[in-house]
């Protein structure tokens, strides 16, 4: 573990010369391509601080900073007294407004789609009322399958007001990515959770048995202006997902 470790973090260097990076955003690099790169599985346990520190030549404060980070995303997760390990699960916060492409190359996993409809039609009557418009508009449709590598996590049906995305076929890879390159990318969202249990077609297309729980998550999502730019429906594998979220206090 520690040569693959060390292999990987001498071709980051390579592959960063010349980049200003700072050392601990080098180290997170280093745990994520290494958990991408199956050197580090799930539910594995990472090398202690102190030996990630020496083998890496840097303090433990700078490797004790990328492993915090990592804690946070859910990537990482601690045990008081036994260390640090792969999480087996992904951790999806509610708190940050993230795609699903981003929650997983945040993990070092490799995000894949199949689509199975890209279209454009006029908006039906719950599309309307999620998306605020008005009957005869016309919105782009997206229904794909969402993998880790080859592993199916979750289904996903999308709808998104014509006048934001003009063509579907145009999403290749991650929806949020493209409504960027068009200046509407989603600033804040609502979202509603609740379980599900899968039916017989939905447990084919996620390889889990017919009945599995799951989690169905409905997501508008806004831009600054107010105006709803996405209605997603997503069910994801109740064995492969948590959902967490950071609640305060009230001051008063």
């Amino acid at each position: 573990m520690s040569t693959a470790l060390l292999e990987t973090w001498h071709r980051i260097g390579r592959e960063t010369a010349g980049e200003r990076d700072l050392a601990w955003l080098r180290v997170r690099r280093l745990i994520e391509r290494a958990i991408g790169d199956g050197d580090l599985v799930p539910g594995s346990a990472l090398p202690s601080e102190r030996d990630l520190a020496t083998l890496l030549d840097l303090s433990r404060v700078t490797v004790r900073k990328a492993i915090a980070g990592l804690v946070d995303d859910g990537v990482l997760i601690q045990r008081h007294g036994a260390g640090t390990f792969v999480a087996g699960r992904i951790v999806k916060s509610f708190s940050r407004l993230t795609s699903f492409s981003d929650d997983l190359r945040a993990r070092g996993m490799k995000p894949r789609s199949v689509f199975l409809e890209r279209s454009l039609g006029e908006v039906t009557p719950d599309e309307a009322m999620a998306l605020s418009l008005s009957p005869g508009t016309r919105v782009a449709r997206i229904f794909r399958l969402r993998y880790a590598g080859e592993q199916p996590l979750a289904i996903e049906r999308t709808a998104v007001p014509q006048s934001f995305l003009p063509d579907p076929q145009l999403v290749t890879s991650s929806l949020y990515e493209t409504l960027d390159k068009y200046g509407c990318r989603p600033q804040r969202a609502l979202q509603r959770l609740r379980a599900v249990n899968f039916d017989a077609d939905q447990a084919a297309q996620l390889n889990v048995p017919a009945g599995a729980a799951g989690l169905l998550i409905e997501r508008r999502s806004f831009l600054d202006d107010g105006r709803a730019v996405e209605f997603t429906c997503s069910w994801y594998r109740g064995d492969a997902y948590d959902f967490v979220a950071e609640l305060t206090g009230d001051a008063t």
